[in-house]
């Protein structure tokens, strides 16, 4: 028996930690899963985590610092950073410090969890230098090489691939039970509390007009919860202002999103990358044109789509379906669609919470198989004797008033090397301190949550008056 491969995902996020675990598991499907969670505003919680389904032999809270030297001295074999742009910057110049020539270190591993429709050259240009650079589609992956050979870097990283956790039973007309409606929300889109009222409004008035549906608000996070994106105005808060409120047919919901999908008969979100999940199991899925098609929405990276529509389309009836081309570019063959099967390779065994790992996913790759080019990659660098140091593109050369910053913000020199004390070793340390200390960690995590959520709204309508 070949011996299992070594994988560390390390996430600052739930949704980046689900994205990171299934890459991994699509990556090198026989592995022994680590999960690092990047200490941060958006650590998530014991519930967070349970909720997205997705668990690790082994899981701890790092700094940057602490990551690199940890990597440092488990040597791992692949190393899946699923994080934000920034975050991957700071860990692959620390990388290229620890292993400053060709050495057996690591494979890593990049991408985004879902539609890139904002901030792409810089997001882009912050992940550059890992090894292998995923794209979630074909439209993606063409737009990531473009801005790598602008720039005269390297683009033979990117790699098309598809989203890991598109999978879940094809769509059945809901037949005699109750025709369900889900309003899918996002944290900051749209950011203000007005914008966020009117939806939330048009989704009770769409619950008032149909009352043989049922329509739920899909919420991401808790009060007092972070996601990847800041939510400074909760939907839970606005739905206990709503006049009347809620009617018996609409609730808010937490959850598994490919639980709720299951017995989904409309997605409803502004630029969700639910949508494309929906999508993917032939859902009829509207994308909100109420407040505009704006990139600050997010919604424009749907045109073509057929999926644009407003809720005074919705409450008369409309059910949008996707366009089939603009699909298959963006990575998603809709279910029962004709098409070659995958061939993924062994799967590991899921522990008792794990969702099942969808066995075919689509794309452009061989056999159908859209992690089959990667995972052929990620073999070839495992098999080599040794890699060459990371090589981001930005550099003191390239970007000496940009990149210091980014690697200080995480505690690094502008060499790479952790800053004096950024590393604290707890070998030493007793239970109770490192207790103390965690508890510490949370409360002033939690008075940075109330801060945003709470005291930021309150001085932001002061200073409007």
């Amino acid at each position: 028996m070949p011996e299992r491969k070594r994988v560390a995902v390390l996430a600052d996020s739930d949704t980046r930690w689900k994205w990171g675990a299934l890459t991994a598991r699509r990556l090198v499907p026989d592995h022994e899963l680590t999960g690092y969670l990047l200490r941060g505003r958006a650590t998530p919680t014991a519930r967070q985590l349970g909720e997205v389904g997705v668990r690790a032999d082994r899981l701890a809270e790092v700094t940057c610092a602490e990551f690199l030297a940890e990597i440092e001295r488990e040597r791992y074999d692949v190393v899946v950073l699923a994080l934000v742009g920034g975050a991957v910057q700071a860990v692959l110049h620390g990388a290229r410090a620890l292993w400053p020539a060709p050495a057996r270190r690591p494979v890593f591993v990049t991408g985004y969890v879902g539609v890139v429709y904002e901030k792409l050259a810089d997001g882009l240009l912050l992940r550059h230098g890992a090894d292998l650079v995923l794209a979630n589609s074909r439209h993606d992956a063409e737009r990531f090489r473009a801005v790598y050979e602008g720039v005269g870097a390297d683009a033979g990283a990117v790699t098309e691939t598809a989203l890991p956790f598109l999978g879940g039973a094809p769509y059945e007309p809901a037949g005699s039970r109750a025709h369900t409606v889900v309003f899918a929300v996002q944290p900051s889109v749209p950011d203000s509390r007005a914008d966020r009222a009117y939806l939330l409004e048009r989704a009770v008035g769409h619950a008032r007009k149909h009352p043989d549906r049922e329509v739920l608000i899909k919420l991401r996070s808790k009060p007092g919860e972070h996601t990847t994106h800041l939510e400074e105005q909760p939907y839970q808060r606005l739905a206990e202002k709503v006049p009347g409120g809620l009617p018996a047919n609409c609730r808010l919901v937490y959850g598994n999103m490919g639980e709720v999908l299951d017995g989904t008969d409309l997605l409803v979100t502004v630029s969700s990358t639910a949508a494309l999940e929906s999508l993917h199991r032939s859902i009829p899925t509207a994308i909100l044109t109420d407040l505009g098609i704006r990139e600050a929405l997010g919604n424009h990276h749907f045109l073509g789509s057929g999926c644009l529509a407003s809720w005074d389309q919705l409450d008369s009836g409309l059910l949008p379906e996707g366009d089939p081309v603009w699909l298959a570019a963006q990575g998603v063959r809709p279910a029962g669609l004709p098409g070659p099967a995958a061939t993924p390779g062994p799967a590991a065994t899921p522990g008792p919470a794990d969702p099942p790992v969808p066995q075919a996913l689509p794309g452009a790759a061989a056999g159908g198989d859209a992690y089959a080019v990667a995972r052929a990659k990620v073999a070839g660098l495992l098999a080599a004797t040794r890699l060459p140091s990371p090589a981001p593109y930005y550099t003191l050369t390239t970007a000496p008033g940009y990149l210091p910053g980014i690697l200080a913000r995480h505690r690094l020199a502008p060499d790479g090397r952790p800053l004096p004390g950024a590393a604290r070793p707890e070998a030493g340390e007793s239970r109770l301190r490192r207790r103390l200390r965690a508890h510490l960690r949370e409360a002033a995590r939690g008075a940075y949550r109330h801060g945003v959520q709470r005291v930021a709204p309150v001085i932001r309508r002061l200073g409007e008056l």
